[in-house]
């Protein structure tokens, strides 16, 4: 199971690229075919984030299920290789609409993450849930690091070049998960795909409805549309407040994302080990209440990068969470699971970008009465203590 373990982190790190990969460039990208203030290339920044993410809420359940149904072996190797095609539109863009189609597009593709969980979710034993959901943790991080880096670097050969690198890595992703990707999903947990089930709505009040998990799902989404603050509003925060160039700015979510990485593929271990999955979200909650409400304040670039590593540790919690999630789901729903919380992190990646890039554009304007280009990051950190008080209600039954 070594390779297909691999090949399916390596799935997951592209997900990732197609996120960091952008925010690099976006600024100027934007700019580029839209004209325009670097305020203004925020707000449409929000809007592509916002499309990607609509997508993923639509079709996190659809795929879960189909896989479910049809196999996890199906849905990445299909996924992977329209993923590639969409990255060579993004490539030949000539207009924001364009873009906002290639974005579209790579929503879609970008909600197999879902199967890649329940992947995960198959071949592990219930204690080693959250460790190996930590190794995807890492995966995204890896990607989140090379998206970044790549992008800046590429960025000195065009706003371009990196989508047609990203292209050509998903092509041989895809060739390799031809033939080292076997099928998990057995006659004994196969579940007819249902369509009306896969609504996201339907989804969601299917796995709502188990012992112990709603409150659960709440403290994911408030969770999620916290922690989105860094992609939706990184590149501009930095840009205005440190004046970061692309290079600086990939250098930096590369920083971020080697700590992310670390903590959810090292870490993540001894931490459930010896705090127990609950206590290991508790910690990561605060270490992120406290990261918020340093950043919102913060004038200094050096001071903010030694930072990114202090912030990176509470990424302890996605997995632990997943982990908790899973153990109280039947074998049979576990795709459908992953697809909700797809969904719910999708969600939280519509409403956050256009939250968070509004109230940056807000209170960065030269013109507006309270300047605090880190306004974004106290919205955050309030989102985020909603969160931790219905967490520490939450009481998920393992089945």
């Amino acid at each position: 199971m070594r390779l297909p373990f691999l090949f399916v982190l390596l799935t997951v790190m592209i997900d990732a690229m197609g996120i960091g990969l952008v925010l690099p460039i976006m600024p100027e990208l934007i700019v580029e075919v839209q004209g325009g203030t670097l305020a203004g290339a925020a707000v449409w920044g929000g809007v592509l984030s916002t499309a990607f993410a609509a997508m993923q809420f639509v079709f996190g359940p659809i795929l879960g299920n189909l896989s479910d149904a049809y196999g996890r072996r199906a849905v990445l190797l299909v996924s992977l290789f329209v993923m590639s095609l969409d990255y060579v539109v993004m490539a030949l863009a000539g207009s924001i609409w364009l873009l906002l189609v290639g974005r579209i597009v790579g929503g879609v593709t970008a909600a197999t993450h879902a199967t890649a969980v329940a992947f995960m979710a198959d071949v592990s034993k219930p204690a080693e849930k959250a460790a190996n959901f930590g190794l995807l943790g890492a995966a995204f991080g890896v990607g989140f690091v090379l998206g970044p880096v790549i992008g800046g670097l590429l960025s000195e050969y065009g706003t371009r070049a990196p989508f047609w690198a990203a292209a050509a890595l998903s092509l041989v992703t895809f060739a390799i998960g031809l033939f080292v990707m076997p099928e998990t999903v057995t006659d004994k947990t196969r579940r007819a795909f249902n369509l009306r089930r896969a609504n996201p709505i339907n989804s969601l009040r299917a796995i709502a409805g188990l012992p112990g998990i709603r409150p659960m799902l709440w403290v994911y989404f408030l969770y999620s549309i916290s922690i989105y603050v860094y992609p939706a509003i990184w590149a501009y925060f930095t840009t205005e407040r440190f004046g970061w160039s692309p290079q600086m700015i990939g250098l930096s979510l590369g920083v971020y994302g080697i700590g992310m990485a670390a903590v959810q593929g090292g870490l993540i271990r001894p931490a459930t080990r010896y705090l127990g999955e609950r206590g290991t979200i508790i910690y990561g909650m605060v270490i992120e209440i406290i990261s918020f409400a340093i950043l919102a304040f913060l004038t200094s670039g050096p001071i903010a990068l030694l930072l990114i590593p202090l912030t990176a540790l509470g990424a302890v919690v996605t997995p632990a969470l997943q982990a908790m999630m899973s153990k109280a789901t039947p074998d049979s729903q576990q795709g459908e699971l992953q697809g909700v919380l797809t969904s719910l992190h999708a969600l939280s990646m519509v409403i956050s970008p256009l939250l968070m890039t509004s109230v940056f554009a807000q209170f960065a304007r030269p013109d507006t009465g309270f300047y605090l280009p880190g306004a974004p990051f106290l919205l955050a950190m309030v989102l985020m203590v909603v969160g931790f008080a219905a967490f520490l209600k939450a009481k998920p039954k393992k089945v």
